[in-house]
């Protein structure tokens, strides 16, 4: 019996051990192939380039990339084309009947949702590489033949980004917590090092005054307090048990509460609303550099950080999102029909569709809220960096997916821990009564 305690022991601690090397494995496999550069530029001339334009779009896309923009590496358009099909394949679940009907099917809908998201980032990767070639291929860095470079760099942006998809789903299969979400996430705290070296030779050149290099630390201290205690708060709505009777004996009623959190959507909005406005604005200023003076041009410039088109398309493209995945991850009607059957119901409402109409109504009300808390939280770094003048990309966006990825991380160790334990405890139950026999 003290064999088979042991190796529940080693069972109960080693598959999460193994969980964290494979995910530690996986984010070094990322930031190698962060280093590798496609072939055919001057890497020297292209970083020239990127620090004339680190503080706009492409600020932000080398942010999400893990500094692989910035080095022009295989990872250059980064995760970004499979969340921007992401986004296409969900919208369009909601609209046709047939990708609606896949929806219902379970595990083999899933599938078939996947291959359609696989798809459509192949489709969106080729359009991206070849803008990205482009604008590489127009600022005279490029060191081969034009064919040459433009096949290799469509070749190896494509291939770098299905390989984070791949590694992404791995990740998210294999180890612990959202692949992606951890991929977009290591990449930013790649950058914190370099962001930091950046403010300190700043402020040693007389660039920036030590007062505002404060500032900027004190200011992002406060945005990652304020996070975290919106990301905790919850609306616990009070739930009562009616007495039931199980053969013969009676259970009393019971009182419990049902948290709702305020960011139910968690990342996504922002994740999503960055690679919605990052793709097109992006296409635009590659394609518009080599149209100075015209209309691409001008639109380029209405899209850039701090402009009021940008603003507002980011704040409300933010707002839809919370709302659009709250309504997918969220069925008022579902819940209320599950309360109804375990024979437990909120005080003061009817069970079935009055308690439906509530819970929607609560989770509505949460929804706007936490929206407002989002929008505000990504939009107050835009507006302090063009009203400091800083010279460096500040992204309340980064900041929000760091903190947030980082606590729900922590809550998926602790949630695999407590599940692991109560399996331990229920097979040494059974150990224990087997060996009485």
């Amino acid at each position: 019996m003290a064999n088979q305690l042991s190796s529940l022991v080693l069972k109960k601690y080693g598959d999460l051990k193994q969980r964290l090397l494979f995910l530690l494995g996986a984010l070094i496999v990322f930031r190698i192939g962060a280093h590798i550069p496609v072939p055919g530029v001057d890497a020297v001339a292209l970083a020239k380039l990127y620090e004339s334009a680190s503080s706009g779009i492409l600020g932000m896309l080398n942010m999400f990339s893990g500094g692989s923009l910035e080095r022009f590496s295989i990872f250059a358009i980064g995760i970004m084309p499979y969340i921007s099909a992401s986004i296409i394949v969900q919208l369009a679940s909601e609209i046709f009947p047939s990708l609606k009907a896949l929806k219902k099917e379970g595990e083999s809908g899933r599938k078939i949702i996947t291959k359609y998201t696989r798809y459509g980032t192949v489709i969106l990767a080729l359009l991206q590489s070849f803008g990205v070639a482009t604008f590489v291929y127009q600022q005279n860095v490029v060191v081969t033949s034009q064919f040459e470079f433009y096949v290799s760099t469509v070749i190896c942006l494509v291939t770098g980004t299905m390989f984070l998809m791949w590694l992404g789903e791995q990740m998210s299969e294999r180890g612990i917590g959202n692949g992606i979400s951890l991929i977009i996430t290591a990449g930013i705290v790649s950058g914190i090092p370099s962001a930091i070296a950046q403010l300190l030779t700043l402020t040693n050149q007389g660039s920036m005054s030590v007062l505002m290099a404060i500032s900027i630390v004190l200011g992002s201290l406060i945005l990652i307090y304020a996070v975290v205690y919106f990301e905790s708060a919850q609306r616990k709505i009070p739930i009562h048990y009616a007495k039931r009777q199980f053969g013969n004996r009676i259970v009393q009623g019971q009182s419990t509460h049902m948290p709702f959190k305020l960011n139910m959507a968690g990342v996504i909005p922002p994740i999503f609303a960055s690679s919605i406005i990052l793709f097109p604005a992006t296409l635009v200023g590659w394609f518009g550099s080599a149209d100075s003076g015209g209309w691409l041009s001008k639109l380029a410039t209405l899209l850039q950080h701090g402009q009021p088109i940008y603003i507002v398309l980011f704040a409300s493209t933010i707002i839809f999102f919370c709302y659009f995945y709250t309504a997918l991850v969220f069925s008022p009607k579902e819940m209320a029909e599950n309360l109804k059957k375990s024979g437990a119901f909120v005080p003061g409402i009817r069970p079935g569709e009055q308690t439906s109409r509530y819970l929607e109504k609560v989770v509505l009300r949460l929804t706007f809220f936490g929206a407002l808390y989002i929008t505000i939280i990504c939009l107050i770094p835009e507006f302090l960096t063009t009203a400091l003048n800083v010279p460096f990309y500040l992204g309340g966006t980064s900041l929000l997916i760091l903190v947030v990825v980082t606590m729900d991380f922590n809550t998926q160790i602790a949630s695999y821990r407590m599940t692991h334990q109560y399996e331990h405890l229920i097979q040494k139950t059974d150990i224990k009564s087997l060996s009485r026999h």
